[in-house]
């Protein structure tokens, strides 16, 4: 499907960057790994909020999984307002199970209990960003609010996945395109 539009790139392994001017306040400058992306709709993880209510050692008692030490390191994201109480986990392509898949040119994504298991056990991925929830777009519809200005697209990279440092994450996305946060208007202009 290639109209005027609709975008024909993939942007599958791509960060989506909300711009100013974003109309829904749950993507208000989020930063959204998208995990997949095609012509049946995209899939996102967003990389730069956190569960407030939710602590991972939380999670794995209430998954009645046994912790070793480990989960103190771990945080857990809001992924997104799509099936709130799913798992998913973003990580380094160096942890693969059958229910694994590889999501961009370096990372893999993987949403069963098991991963939750071997990440308490110190043997999961070296990398990893636990989020709970998705952003779902259907058909066309990312496509469509990228043409409205609501999204830009960078390359992702495991500083702006995997760090701590949650706060930043929005304005060192736009950095890597050389735009300067402060810059940008809160409306597009339309000559």
């Amino acid at each position: 499907m290639n109209d005027n539009n609709t975008i024909s790139n993939d942007l599958t392994g791509q960060l989506l960057v909300a711009m100013p001017n974003m109309p829904d306040p749950r993507f208000s400058k989020a930063v959204i790994y998208v995990c997949s992306h095609s012509e049946e709709g995209a899939m996102g993880l967003v990389v730069n909020r956190l569960v407030q209510s939710l602590s991972f050692p939380d999670l794995l008692n209430q998954l009645d999984i046994e912790s070793y030490g480990m989960e103190d390191q771990i945080r857990v994201h809001v992924g997104g307002p799509v099936d709130e109480e799913r798992g998913f986990v973003l990580h380094s392509p160096d942890y693969m199970k059958d229910s694994t898949v590889i999501v961009g040119s370096n990372y893999a994504l993987t949403a069963t209990v098991d991963i939750l298991r071997d990440m308490a056990s110190g043997i999961g991925p070296n990398r990893t960003m636990l989020a709970l929830g998705y952003a779902g777009w259907g058909p066309g519809q990312l496509d469509q609010e990228i043409l409205e200005n609501g999204w830009l697209n960078v390359p992702a990279n495991d500083a702006i996945v995997y760090d701590d440092v949650l706060d930043t994450k929005w304005e060192r996305a736009l950095g890597q395109l050389g735009i300067d946060p402060r810059l940008l208007l809160d409306e597009a202009g339309h000559a």
